[in-house]
């Protein structure tokens, strides 16, 4: 089966994924967008798994303040400078930090283990996942401190 053009870049706005993922993904898909979809995300953890055991030593710290009366700061760390700069790193940052204000998580594990605010179908830890795949990098939320006013 001929794969679209369009299709591809309909698959990489949607996932992120490179040109060659996204070709084979609709390729094993036969042409499907959501299972190649599916495909491509599945391939993202498998990729996030390989990278677990890597050192990582650049990151940054996120902080966010909702409302004026909870305020959240969070280490994210990855492997290099290069990728705290990219959008995707920053977003998971700031997105990690939003969770916390919201869900008020005692630990990193419980953080991981709670549904994703935005997303109920998937964990904090799938959205860590996906972003490992898409930058190529470990990343590994260290620490948190979440503020309350009168608490």
């Amino acid at each position: 089966m001929q794969v679209k053009i369009e299709d591809i870049k309909k698959l990489r706005e949607k996932t992120g994924a490179g040109i060659a993922d996204s070709r084979r993904a609709l390729d094993e898909a036969k042409g499907d967008i959501k299972k190649a979809e599916e495909l491509v995300k599945s391939w993202g953890i498998e990729k996030a798994a390989t990278k677990s055991d890597r050192a990582v030593g650049a990151g940054l710290i996120e902080t966010y303040v909702h409302s004026g009366r909870v305020g959240v700061m969070v280490e994210v760390n990855c492997e290099t400078d290069f990728v705290v700069k990219t959008d995707e790193f920053k977003n998971l940052a700031h997105e990690v930090a939003m969770q916390i204000s919201a869900m008020n998580p005692k630990d990193v594990k419980e953080l991981l283990a709670q549904d994703y605010i935005r997303d109920s179908s998937k964990k904090v830890e799938n959205l860590v996942k996906e972003t490992i795949a898409k930058v190529g990098e470990n990343i590994v939320i260290r620490r948190f401190s979440r503020f309350e006013l009168n608490q």
